[in-house]
């Protein structure tokens, strides 16, 4: 019997969409998953393979007091610095897709079926749709965003929305998407619902 095609299916959406809790519950069910998140925070820790670059391209002063990468103040930086943001992605991106590569060889290697791609910016700066078997979105209104954004991070109105403004639209993930799972409203047992019906296939 010949073995089936292994697979690599992308999961995104907006800040504050619920990715993260779908991600986590897609694990739950036994998906292999890569969060392309914790690859980076593990890249600008302390110690990590990113930091000789930052150090070198954005100064000292972007680095904490651990060493590692001063998050808040790059954050600042990069959204008012769009020549900034390019710096960084240009730094960070090539180590995440090399890192986020390497485990799905071993996951591969272990005679799993698929992985899923957890990338928060998968339409910005992943988006070639021949890499995936298929897109997972989690949407929500912008209107929900900001509020969970505002509720989450104690942050205003304006620095939620310009977060939002720095990533892709709600039209173009949807547009990316193969499979949508709707977190519109606060009902955690309608989103395991989703989640659990959701079929690779």
């Amino acid at each position: 019997m010949q073995q089936a095609a292994f697979k690599r299916i992308g999961l995104t959406g907006g800040i504050a969409s619920g990715k993260s809790t779908v991600s986590r519950l897609l694990s739950d069910r036994g998906f292999a998953l890569i969060d392309a998140d914790a690859v980076s925070r593990k890249i600008t820790a302390p110690g990590g393979a990113a930091l000789p670059d930052i150090r070198k391209t954005f100064g000292d002063a972007f680095i904490a007091a651990d060493g590692g990468m001063d998050r808040d103040k790059m954050r600042t930086l990069v959204f008012g610095q769009p020549s900034a943001k390019a710096q960084l992605q240009s730094l960070l991106h090539p180590l995440i897709r090399k890192a986020m590569a390497d485990t799905e060889a071993h996951i591969k290697a272990e005679g799993k079926p698929l992985v899923i791609w957890d990338v928060p910016l998968l339409v910005e700066s992943l988006s070639g749709r021949e890499q995936w078997d298929g897109v997972i979105v989690v949407d929500c209104s912008e209107e929900r965003q900001v509020a969970r954004v505002m509720a989450r991070n104690g942050w205003n109105a304006q620095e939620a929305q310009a977060v939002m403004a720095s990533q892709a639209s709600r039209q173009e993930r949807l547009a990316a998407a193969t499979w949508v799972i709707d977190n519109d409203t606060d009902d955690m047992a309608t989103l395991i619902q989703q989640v659990q019906a959701w079929n690779p296939r």
